[in-house]
């Protein structure tokens, strides 16, 4: 039977980000030099199979600092956490590791930047993300506001609206955030933003890459996990952007095939803290059910790298 002709668009970049890649990197260093296990405080990134594959080498995965021995090493994840956690490390004398991503890290600095200069903090995220909780926990309660959405800001109450400041989650979509920001800079005109946006390179791009095929396609699969705020982004933009299917799937096993009968085009991409051989599976699943062709559409190139904390780099 002759298979149906498809074409694959593969979003490029897609995929592993340099903070993601870092992340995994620093526990698999962790391993060689202190044996198992060692701890992670929350997923090191939100990705099953990274998480699983992790968890086979020796790696322990945990919610909360209270669960971890004292004389075993905690790394903390790449989404950052609240300055308290660090703290009761140290004071247990624990050996931490910190795998928060440079970028976001570079917007906790923003924060208490802001802060020291006597301005309260807007913060632009999803409430009860673990990196919206870890940058709110930079300040004292009261110094940073949540808002998710534009009429959140029409009822935001600040304590001196002539001393502002406001900062974003690095994962969000490019578009609603903007939207937030204009409200807010309509209602606070003397508003401080960023000196450099603070939604990530990786965000920015891949969000990027699925505009640059959503008229193409017919279908978008967006590989990456239910509680990766990064990914989820990556559907609803393909979805504004005119795709009339867009699904997220962790892995080949979750297609469905039956809501994609009669299609000729599938675009396909992946959240920053998706592997490539979870792409491949996906690619290799419609392979064996269709006469696939296959092209890649480049919106950026990325060369970002970061480097592991020293106490690991001679690891």
């Amino acid at each position: 039977m002759s298979r149906p002709p498809l074409t694959l668009y593969l979003a490029a970049p897609r995929g592993f980000c340099a903070g993601v890649d870092r992340a995994i990197k620093i526990v698999e260093l962790a391993l060689q030099k202190w044996g198992a296990p060692v701890y992670v405080r929350h997923e090191i990134v939100h990705n099953k199979f990274v998480v699983d594959d992790l968890r086979a080498k020796g790696a322990v995965f945990v919610e909360e600092l209270s669960e971890c021995p004292d004389d075993r090493p905690v790394i903390f994840s790449a989404h950052g956490v609240p300055k308290s956690v660090p703290a009761a490390a140290e004071a247990r004398r624990m050996i931490a590791v910190d795998a928060t991503c440079p970028l976001v890290t570079k917007v906790h600095n923003e924060a208490a930047r802001h802060s020291a200069e006597g301005l309260q903090m807007v913060m632009i995220g999803h409430d009860g993300h673990p990196e919206t909780i870890g940058t709110m926990g930079q300040l004292p309660q009261g110094e940073v506001l949540l808002v998710e959405t534009e009429a959140d800001v029409a009822t935001l109450q600040v304590r001196d609206p002539q001393k502002l400041a406001y900062i974003t989650q690095t994962t969000l979509s490019v578009d609603d955030t903007a939207g937030i920001v204009a409200a807010l800079q309509a209602r606070f005109p003397s508003i401080v933003g960023p000196h450099k946006e603070d939604i990530c390179y990786a965000t920015t791009n891949r969000q990027a890459a699925v505009k640059a095929i959503a008229s193409r396609i017919d279908a978008l699969l967006v590989i990456g996990a239910p509680n990766s705020s990064n990914s989820q982004r990556l559907v609803e933009v393909g979805r504004a952007a005119g795709c009339g299917y867009a699904q997220l799937v962790q892995r080949a096993g979750d297609i469905d095939w039956r809501a994609l009968e009669g299609i000729r085009a599938v675009g396909i991409t992946a959240g920053a803290s998706a592997p490539e051989v979870l792409v491949n599976e996906v690619i290799d699943a419609f392979h064996a059910r269709y006469d696939t062709r296959l092209e890649v559409v480049e919106a950026a190139q990325e060369n970002v790298e970061f480097k592991v904390p020293r106490l690991l780099r001679e690891t």
